[in-house]
């Protein structure tokens, strides 16, 4: 990975999927592999250091005009798998989105609404040529969907401090086959035990979403750049993907109490989170 710029972005956490190369159909296949030799590859605040820079002219460029050709690599067992940055349909999705996380007059002075009629007309168009076309990443601000936290394991923890030269990091990776496995059993549990709601329409989505790729690949929740606004101690302590197994668990028995002890530990913990972006 490249050199930590001292221009740190926050608040963006995000779950990838890295696919074997050998999901990739040719040339794709051997761009990202010679793409994997590279030993100056960007980081995720490269990324999105680039996204943002893009809002800065006049009038700004919401949707990159050329794709990325890159990606995030990691190499599990001898095997070189590859979660393409995908920036353009990322792009045109997050706009989508925004409405419902900004005021509309802030929204009209951030992304005017010629830029966003325009964008949307050129997702249109690019939709009707890929029909098919799924991002790599999904991206979230300020805090972590809690259906994300039901792909992955405690055990599957990964924290690292940082130093001065290296960020702190904390993360999850599993295998694609445990992620849908605990999709799937998360979703009997409770449809068991609680009616349609919110947690379980997310877990269908993302689980429809992981279907889309290779049985083979891996699954990464990564808390991206909010490691920059948590307090060491409270990464340390945050075991939030634990907490939410275990609510699982306690609905599964029928304890309905252990369950709701499991998700007020895991409420308090991101209503921190929260206050913090409030703060700023």
């Amino acid at each position: 990975m490249s050199k930590v710029s001292p221009v740190i972005v926050p608040y963006a956490t995000y779950l990838r999927v890295y696919e074997p190369l050998a999901a990739f159909p040719e040339p794709e296949r051997t761009h990202w592999a010679r793409y994997a030799r590279r030993a100056d590859r960007p980081s995720y605040q490269d990324e999105l250091r680039r996204s943002l820079a893009d809002l800065l002219p006049t009038p700004p460029i919401p949707v990159p005009v050329q794709e990325s050709g890159d990606a995030f690599v990691v190499e599990v067992d001898g095997v070189v798998c590859v979660c393409p940055w995908r920036t353009r349909l990322r792009g045109w999705q997050a706009l989508e989105e925004l409405p419902e996380e900004l005021p509309e007059p802030v929204l009209d002075a951030v992304l005017p609404p010629v830029v966003r009629g325009q964008a949307a007309q050129d997702y249109e168009r690019w939709l009707a040529r890929n029909p098919d076309a799924r991002p790599w990443i999904r991206t979230a601000t300020w805090h972590i969907p809690v259906n994300w936290f039901v792909l992955v394991s405690d055990e599957e923890r990964r924290f690292d401090k940082g130093t001065a030269d290296v960020p702190p990091m904390l993360r999850y990776r599993t295998p694609m086959v445990q992620a849908r496995r605990r999709v799937a059993r998360a979703l009997r549990t409770l449809r068991d035990a609680i009616d349609e709601g919110p947690l379980i329409d997310g877990l269908v989505d993302v689980g429809r979403w992981l279907e889309e790729f290779h049985p083979r690949s891996l699954v990464e929740l990564d808390y991206g750049g909010l490691v920059h606004t948590l307090p060491t101690g409270e990464l340390e302590d945050d075991h939030s993907a634990a907490d939410v197994a275990e609510g699982i668990e306690a609905l599964r028995r029928g304890d309905g109490e252990g369950a709701g002890e499991a998700y007020g530990r895991l409420v308090e913990r991101w209503r921190s989170v929260r206050d913090r972006r409030s703060a700023n």
